[in-house]
């Protein structure tokens, strides 16, 4: 294909019309510039396949450190608030010296021991 465009002497035009800005993607179809976060093409209405994840600025979160937070803080809530849930956190919090938030922070540290790393991001992303 590039080669027929060499030499029909639309080369140019195919290389300086194929320009993208930083939020767009091209359409693994017809090849346009679309906004990265389209699951649709408005050019040809293809969906697009795998559509990303907008992430927010934060970092993902790590499941291996909520695993260890759980397992070695879990009874203070710790993973709770690592993983967003300040009301759960500080509920452990207040009923720490029962050892009821410990027993349940190692049922959970189970839980996230055995969630595939996918399912883990879906979750708490």
């Amino acid at each position: 294909m590039f080669a027929n465009l060499i030499v029909t002497g639309h080369a140019e035009h195919f290389l300086t019309s194929r320009t993208k800005a930083i939020d767009e993607k091209f359409c693994g179809s017809c090849g346009e510039p679309i906004k990265i976060a389209a699951e649709i093409c408005p050019h040809c209405g293809v969906r697009q396949f795998d559509p990303p994840r907008v992430h927010s600025d934060s970092a993902d979160k790590n499941r291996v450190l909520a695993i260890v937070l759980a397992l070695f803080l879990g009874g203070f809530g710790i993973h709770k608030f690592y993983l967003g849930k300040p009301g759960q956190g500080i509920l452990y919090l207040v009923l720490f010296w029962t050892w009821l938030p410990a027993i349940i922070a190692l049922v959970e540290m189970f839980r996230y021991l055995f969630m595939s790393d996918e399912e883990f991001q879906a979750r708490w992303p």
